[in-house]
C-alpha cells in the first residue's frame, strides 16, 4: 500500500468513525428519529456531491446504479435505527466486523486466498466479536446487534460495488442521488414518529454532507487499490477511533468486554495486515 493509498484510507476511516459519532450523538443528544435522520444525511450528502460534480464539469449520465444505491440506503437505514440503542464503539465494531465477513466471503469467491497467519487473523476478530455479543450484563441489545450486522453486509456490498464503479466522485453522487427516493419512501411510512430538531438536523447534514458524502468520495478512490481481503480489515480501525470518540465526546463507558473485543479485533488486523505487506 502507497503513501497516497494510505492516506486517502486513513482520511476516509476517521470519516467513518465521525459517521458513527454523529449519529449516536444525534439519537441521543438530539429529537430526531432515525428515518428523518437518515433521509437528511442522503438528501444532504446527494446535494453537496452533486455541487462538486457540477463544478468540475462531470457529466453524471448513468452515474452510479440502482443496485449500489439499494445497498446505500439499505447501510444508512439500518445504521440510523441501530444506534438507537448501541453506543458508538460498539455499534462500529459490529458495522465493520460484518463488513468484513461480506468481503472476504466474496474474495474468496473470486480466488483470492490468505496465508495461515492471516486466516489466524480473522478468527481471533470473529472471536472478538462473538466475545462482545454473548449474552450477559453488558451485551448490547440483540436488535441492535442485527440491524447494525445487516447495515454492515449492505455496507460491504456498496464497497465491493465500488471497485468497480470507475470515477469516485461521478459513482458516489450517482449513487446518493439514486439514494434519495428510498429514503423518502421511509420517512414517508414514519410520519406518525416523525421528530426533527435544528440540532438533530444539523448532524445529520454533517454526517451526510461531509463524513458520509466527501468521505465516501475518498474511499471509492482508495478502493480499487486494494485487495477485497485487504479493503476488508482497515476498516475495523474505525470502531477504535469511533470508541474513543464516545468515550471522549459523549461519556460512555468503556466496559471490560468491548476492551477485550477490541483488542481481538485490532490484533486480527494486525495479523491480517502485516502479513499483505511482508
Amino acid at each position: 500500500m502507497n503513501a497516497r493509498v494510505f492516506a486517502l484510507t486513513l482520511v476516509a476511516m476517521i470519516a467513518f468513525a465521525g459517521n458513527s459519532l454523529l449519529c449516536r450523538s444525534a439519537l441521543k443528544q438530539t429529537q430526531i428519529d432515525p428515518a428523518s435522520f437518515t433521509s437528511i444525511r442522503i438528501i444532504s450528502g446527494a446535494a453537496v456531491l452533486w455541487l462538486i460534480a457540477r463544478s468540475r464539469k462531470l457529466s453524471l449520465g448513468t452515474a452510479g446504479s440502482w443496485p449500489s444505491a439499494l445497498a446505500l440506503f439499505t447501510y444508512a437505514a439500518a445504521f440510523s435505527f441501530a444506534y438507537r440503542s448501541l453506543s458508538a464503539g460498539t455499534g462500529a465494531l459490529l458495522l465493520f466486523v460484518a463488513v468484513q465477513a461480506t468481503m472476504i466471503l466474496w474474495s474468496w469467491h473470486k480466488g483470492e486466498r490468505l496465508r495461515a497467519i492471516q486466516t489466524c487473523g480473522l478468527l481471533v476478530a470473529f472471536a472478538g466479536l462473538i466475545t462482545l455479543v454473548l449474552p450477559g450484563l453488558s451485551a448490547p441489545p440483540l436488535v441492535g446487534c442485527l440491524l447494525m450486522l445487516s447495515a454492515g453486509v449492505a455496507w460491504g456490498i456498496y464497497s465491493l460495488r465500488g471497485k468497480r464503479a470507475g470515477d469516485a466522485t461521478k459513482a458516489t453522487t450517482g449513487n446518493f442521488i439514486r439514494a434519495v427516493p428510498f429514503a423518502l419512501v421511509v420517512s414517508l411510512a414514519a410520519i406518525p414518529w416523525m421528530r426533527i430538531d435544528l440540532a438533530g438536523m444539523s448532524y445529520a447534514i454533517a454526517s451526510g454532507a461531509i463524513a458520509s458524502g466527501l468521505g465516501y468520495v475518498i474511499w471509492y478512490s482508495a478502493l480499487p487499490h486494494l485487495k477485497a481481503a485487504s479493503a476488508a480489515t482497515v476498516q475495523l480501525s474505525a470502531p477504535i477511533l469511533a470508541a474513543s470518540g464516545g468515550i471522549l465526546l459523549l461519556g460512555e463507558p468503556l466496559t471490560v468486554r468491548f476492551l477485550v473485543a477490541g483488542v481481538a479485533v485490532l490484533g486480527g488486523i494486525a495479523l491480517v495486515v502485516l502479513e499483505t505487506k511482508s
